[in-house]
């Protein structure tokens, strides 16, 4: 809250706690906070247990009261409070969230953003698995730790390549009831919350200031009916915690002892701090004088309890290990032997742990003189002085219809109201339609689904983004993104089939197939859809059968040889095998040609008929002549037909030339994988001759490609081989 008085901007703070309100107005004036009015009320009844109201009624009446008495001190009217909810309702989720780029990527606030929203998100997760109360908590805030990049940390993230990035994250959460009832009580005194923040947090800015940080401190804020624990180090606050137990159980231990009520407890347990014999009247009316060692041995065995969970919960939240000092705050830490007792279970030296009052109050200046700095103004102080370092309270927006509240830290934007109010996460971004996996000769491979459009966003009916600040009673609408098309892909997208290709000799022509692919161990077409988890295989060979197909032609069986040895439709063929076969001319085309001859037409002789070339699938296959396949002579005249013209007389038959002796044939010696051999059977002999003289099995290939050599250099079969020739063949073993 603010009012103006005299050109000072004042501040109302109350710090409703369970045994009291304390009330404190004054403003900042440079460096210094000037009180210029506090006023205490205690409750008359119990209507505050453990830090949480119950009786908000009477809880709003001594807020009245406090705030008509400080009204009347400062001389200003009251309208607007800062306020701080109690840490017992406090719940903090620590977590670590990471994000992987497809592709090394620059870092941009967005991405950083985009951590954060999915830090909350798993927090919020894990706290609802966990959550094992009444309430249903909202998200009050969140403090990066510290960031990774790369699995390395970093303090700033943006503009940095990255293939990764991550963030360890501590995220606030508070139930409803208990903002409700801090509302409803302050509503009943006639004031508006101007901020609210958590009472560790508006005690550790005045205990543990900013430049005391980068130590591992913890503060322990010690109230009548909870202990709030904050740890810090390396700068920055790292977790807050609480225990249920503080200066109540020490009342309530006199209470029963002493056979008073529970403010004349009170009062005991205040008077043995400050004197050496306390006077007390027990509720039949005797008097009694206690020694103040008497009332510290009946507490003991209470603080010992206290001390204890406190350190206990000091070491869990600072990673199972003690912290190298503490400070304690509130009135419950001035008890005799609290400090000593925190020191030996932390093992620390007395020294470094300790009431912080007077010392963290020296910039903090009360007008009226009659105030104490103590340990129990520490947090109505800071919650003052929070209303200048971070202005929050809640608010109330519109979304999609609904009208929800939200925890205000200056910062909120419309992703964090669609995290108020459910809206999955995965809605807000694009999404992609669903993948599949799969391998590839045992490798794995993703084909990635369509990217979905955006989530529409507006504000007050205006285009917007998550990034968009936001105001009270503004209204938001998202429309959920939209899912792209789920992943398609056909064998022949794959690589292995269009870039790959099996080479074989066709009838001294070489023909390029693409490889057959196998799916879970069934041959399937290129048009074959792949599914997920499918196990893709390329074939090293083919049939003499599939390759006739791929080719469109029909080979005679008899006439089939696969490297010069006899071959039929299922023999296997490999890498550079080389084939050769004669087509089976279709006997309805011989049967049209003839009847077009006997009516007139005219003739279309098949020997004259231009060779019809290789035909291979347009996607892949490519036919291509080698450089020493000769082509075949023309057939003599005398084989070609004709269709005799009718009543033609037949030509008489001319006699034959006598065919020239042949020459004797000239031997060569070649050496064959280191072995010496002489050929003298025909005058030429070629590479694929060889397989008629060595023992060599072109069936046994097991997947493997064939290794053929001249002189160390690769030869096709139709080379011409040349006496002294030395000739390699092998199977070039898998790696």
């Amino acid at each position: 809250m603010s009012v103006t008085q005299a050109e000072k901007q004042y501040v109302f703070g109350l710090d409703i706690g369970t045994r009291n309100v304390v009330g404190t107005v004054g403003y900042r004036d440079g460096k210094d906070f000037r009180v210029v009015a506090q006023y205490m009320v205690e409750h008359d009844t119990r209507a505050m247990l453990d830090g949480q109201i119950h009786d908000i009624g009477r809880v709003g009446e001594t807020i009245r009261e406090v705030k008509a008495a400080l009204e009347k001190q400062a001389d200003v009217v009251l309208t607007d409070v800062c306020i701080a909810a109690a840490g017992r309702v406090l719940k903090t989720v620590t977590t670590n969230i990471e994000f992987e780029f497809e592709e090394e990527t620059v870092v941009t606030g967005e991405h950083v953003h985009t951590l954060d929203l999915l830090g909350v998100d798993k927090a919020q997760s894990i706290l609802s698995e966990k959550n094992d109360t009444k309430y249903k908590f909202y998200v009050v805030g969140y403090t990066t730790v510290k960031y990774f990049l790369n699995d390395e940390i970093f303090s700033n993230l943006v503009n940095h390549k990255a293939e990764k990035i991550g963030e360890e994250i501590i995220v606030t959460f508070l139930p409803e009831d208990v903002v409700d009832g801090l509302y409803s009580a302050v509503g009943l005194a006639g004031l508006e919350v101007a901020n609210l923040t958590l009472e560790p947090i508006a005690a550790i800015n005045i205990a543990i200031p900013e430049s005391f940080r980068m130590l591992n401190i913890a503060l322990v804020d010690v109230g009548a009916g909870t202990s709030d624990i904050s740890i810090t180090r390396d700068g920055s606050i790292i977790a807050y915690g609480m225990i249920p137990l503080a200066g109540d159980e020490l009342t309530e231990v006199l209470v029963q002892n002493y056979l008073v009520d529970f403010n004349t407890a009170e009062q005991i347990k205040r008077d043995s701090g400050e004197a050496d014999e306390i006077t007390y009247e027990d509720i039949m009316g005797i008097s009694h004088t206690v020694t103040a060692e008497e009332v510290w041995k009946v507490l003991e065995h209470v603080i010992e309890k206290i001390t204890t969970d406190v350190s206990a919960k000091i070491k869990e939240l600072n990673g199972d290990r003690a912290v190298s000092a503490t400070f304690v705050v509130g009135g419950g830490g001035k008890i005799h032997g609290f400090c000593e007792r925190i020191a030996e279970q932390l093992d620390l030296p007395k020294e470094r742990v300790a009431l912080r009052g007077e010392e963290v109050l020296r910039q903090v200046i009360f007008e009226q003189k009659e105030i104490v700095k103590d340990p129990l103004l520490v947090t109505p102080v800071g919650i003052c002085l929070n209303y200048y370092d971070e202005k929050n309270s809640f608010i109330m927006v519109h979304f999609n219809g609904e009208r929800i509240k939200l925890y205000d830290n200056n910062h909120l934007t419309i992703v964090d109201a669609a995290l108020a109010a459910g809206f999955p996460n995965d809605q807000l971004f694009p999404r992609r339609g669903q993948e599949i996996p799969f391998t590839v000769n045992g490798n794995a491979r993703i084909a990635r689904g369509e990217t979905g459009e955006s989530a529409v966003i507006t504000l007050n009916d205006r285009p917007a983004n998550i990034n968009t600040p936001i105001l009270p009673n503004c209204h938001i609408t998202i429309t959920s993104s939209t899912v792209g098309t789920d992943a398609s892909y056909t064998v022949e997208q794959l690589p292995e089939y269009t870039d790959s290709t099996i080479d074989f000799i066709v009838n001294k022509r070489l023909v390029a197939c693409p490889r057959f692919v196998e799916v879970n161990g069934e041959l399937q077409p290129p048009t074959y859809e792949i599914q997920a988890n499918d196990r893709i295989e390329t074939r090293p060979y083919y049939t003499v059968g599939q390759l006739a197909a791929f080719m469109d032609v029909h080979p005679d069986p008899d006439t089939v040889f696969v490297n010069n040895r006899e071959a039929d439709e299922d023999t296997l063929i490999y890498e550079n095998f080389e084939i050769e076969w004669e087509e089976i001319v279709d006997y309805e085309e011989k049967l049209s040609r003839l009847e077009k001859a006997e009516a007139g037409e005219e003739s279309a002789k098949p020997e004259e008929t231009p060779a019809e070339p290789v035909v291979t699938p347009a996607i892949e296959i490519k036919a291509a002549e080698p450089e020493e396949a000769k082509e075949a002579p023309e057939a003599p005249a005398e084989q070609k037909t004709q269709a005799p013209a009718e009543e033609a007389p037949a030509p008489a038959q001319e006699e034959k030339a006598p065919e020239p002796e042949a020459p004797a044939a000239q031997p060569i010696t070649v050496t064959i994988n280191g072995e010496e051999f002489t050929l003298d059977q025909k005058d030429d002999y070629v590479f694929v001759d060889i397989f008629d003289i060595i023992d060599f099995d072109l069936s046994d290939s097991q997947g493997r490609a064939i290794v053929t050599q001249v002189n160390s250099k690769p030869v096709t079969y139709s080379q011409k081989l040349n006496d002294g020739d030395v000739i390699e063949v092998y199977w070039k073993e898998n790696q």
